[in-house]
């Protein structure tokens, strides 16, 4: 699928690049042989002018002067009486019998119109039609057709030069423009894999307790409450998972609903320590609390509670025997800072970054008996950002584990 975007990609890129330089080169190749085509307008007409006395340009003074091209090329007028014959051929500079003079008029003639391109002769003409005959001038146009050859050459070869360059840069852009659609196909991937082998471990304990309940049909509900309540327990936590990972879902979307409001933090923090301190004691965990009074702030309360709640429950899970759990709220130049740290094992420095990863776990076996999914963390970033707050965490052997939530007022 990526390398498939990838080939769209340069396709597209190389596509607007090749109309891009056709457009451009198209315009200087028009433009130039519109110059050397007025250039030649205007010789032919000055050498058709009545009374100038000379083909040659004349360097004329005053704001009403004649602009005559300076690089207008030999030209030569022949005169023509009604019945075709030569009567005059006044040159300028060419040497012209009258043969050839005779065979440039009749291929004149034969081209039908009053003005024109000989390529075969390199010559441009234009006719002025009288009562007694024709005159038609003639002006070198082997400068003009050389001049564009050269100038289509070189075109050509700049054209196949960018379209080059611009390939091997769209390869290079492809690359780095993609890289974060296929970070996030992979993260995919895994995800609807991680996804998928939680939601199966569940599903089969469910159904292996529908076989066992199905085989005793003649057992009464009491005999069979082990099972009823093992298959409620699995439908719970596949519920919690559901859940979770909905709520992931509309994030990403950005469709999850948030209801902005101020409530007092230090409020809901000492609610949400609560049910937590039965939790502590029975583990022989010291559970300390430094939090600071009257600390507003503007967010939706229910999802600054889940995101507590994630801090203090993993807080607890991961806590050493007889460990301590410090719980820290304070507000330090209009931010407000909330840390929630503990004396567990130390989680490797290479392993702090994938923390916030969906199903990440540093540790799965301890995870899994735990009954974490790896999905706590990703969730409290996203309320975190919901809340324009930054999320991190450290770990170290004289400090501990610690995640901090810093919250902008």
């Amino acid at each position: 699928m990526i390398r498939k975007l990838r080939k769209k990609f340069i396709l597209i890129n190389m596509s607007l690049v090749t109309l891009v330089l056709l457009i451009v080169f198209g315009v200087l190749c028009f433009t130039n042989y519109k110059k050397y085509q007025m250039d030649s307008d205007i010789a032919l007409n000055h050498a058709l002018s009545e009374g100038r006395g000379s083909l040659l340009p004349r360097m004329e003074m005053g704001p009403r002067r004649e602009k005559l091209p300076l690089n207008m090329g030999p030209l030569f007028v022949i005169t023509m009486d009604g019945e075709g014959n030569i009567l005059n051929i006044d040159d300028s500079g060419i040497d012209i019998d009258q043969e050839d003079a005779i065979e440039i008029a009749e291929a004149v003639l034969n081209h039908g119109e009053e003005k024109g391109l000989l390529r075969s002769y390199q010559l441009r003409y234009q006719i002025k039609k009288k009562e007694q005959g024709n005159i038609i001038a003639f002006v070198d146009a082997s400068r003009e057709m050389n001049g564009m050859k050269n100038l289509l050459t070189a075109s050509a070869l700049v054209f196949a030069g960018g379209f080059l360059a611009f390939f091997v840069i769209s390869l290079f852009l492809s690359r780095w423009a993609l890289n974060p659609v296929e970070k996030a196909w992979e993260q995919q991937r895994q995800f609807i894999a991680d996804a998928s082998h939680e939601l199966k471990t569940p599903l089969t304990v469910i159904l292996a307790n529908l076989s066992i309940l199905s085989s005793h049909q003649d057992s009464t509900i009491r005999e069979e409450k082990r099972w009823l309540e093992n298959t409620q327990t699995e439908a719970t936590r596949m519920k919690e998972l559901l859940d979770n990972l909905l709520f992931l879902a509309r994030s990403d979307a950005m469709q999850t609903p948030v209801v902005y409001a101020a409530f007092d933090l230090s409020n809901v923090l000492w609610s949400c320590i609560l049910p937590f301190e039965p939790l502590a004691f029975e583990r022989d965990v010291l559970l300390e609390e430094n939090i600071s009074p009257e600390i507003s702030l503007l967010g939706d309360e229910g999802q600054i509670k889940q995101l507590i709640a994630i801090l203090l429950d993993n807080a607890c899970k991961y806590v050493k025997p007889k460990g301590k759990i410090t719980v820290n709220l304070e507000k330090k130049q209009e931010k407000i800072h909330l840390e929630v740290k503990n004396t567990g094992d130390v989680i490797p420095k290479e392993e702090l970054e994938h923390l916030f990863e969906r199903f990440y776990r540093s540790d799965k076996s301890r995870a899994r008996k735990a009954g974490g999914y790896g999905l706590g963390l990703a969730i409290a970033r996203t309320i975190a950002e919901n809340h324009r707050g930054k999320i991190k965490i450290k770990s170290s052997l004289e400090e501990g584990t610690s995640v901090s939530v810093v919250f902008d007022t």
